[in-house]
């Protein structure tokens, strides 16, 4: 697994987002990381769908970049594993292809896709999809923290 650090600052490393780059072409994953420079993230990589179903495991990223065609196993299948575990299902997944038939934009949906990006990635693209995503998983986990407070005052106060 390869890391990453890009624009840290004095914030504590909790508050910097940590991407998860998916992709068996080297190329890819280093294009990707370096487009990614240009926010404050924490990237990390995997070759494959079984490293990344490892990697999301041992770190558990708030993004993952994911290439569709890879070895091993496809990244409808990393997508659909994802999305159907309890410990893993909210979490964002941007899926990176240069399939652009229907039927395998249908084949992402399916397999729970919250987003698409088309290869060659462009930068700009890029950085605004990840930026959304990032904003929407921060605001979902704010809601769960206080749905969760909430609930616990309302315990006991009965």
């Amino acid at each position: 697994m390869n890391e990453t650090m890009t624009k840290k600052t004095n914030d504590s490393e909790q508050d910097i987002a940590k991407i998860l780059v998916v992709d068996d072409n080297e190329q890819n994953l280093e294009l990707i990381q370096a487009y990614l420079e240009d926010i404050e993230c924490q990237t990390f990589s995997a070759k494959d769908g079984l490293e990344a179903l490892d990697a999301i495991k041992a770190s558990k990223p708030d993004l993952v970049l994911l290439d569709v065609m890879m070895p091993k196993m496809s990244g409808f299948e990393v997508c659909r594993r994802i999305k159907n575990n309890p410990d893993t299902d909210d979490l964002p997944i941007i899926m990176v292809t240069a399939l652009n038939e229907m039927g395998d934009i249908e084949r992402a949906i399916e397999a729970g896709t919250d987003d698409f990006l088309s290869k060659p990635v462009n930068k700009l693209e890029l950085l605004t999809r990840v930026k959304t995503m990032l904003k929407l998983k921060h605001l979902t986990d704010k809601l769960e923290k206080t749905l969760a407070y909430l609930s616990e005052l309302e315990k006991e106060q009965k």
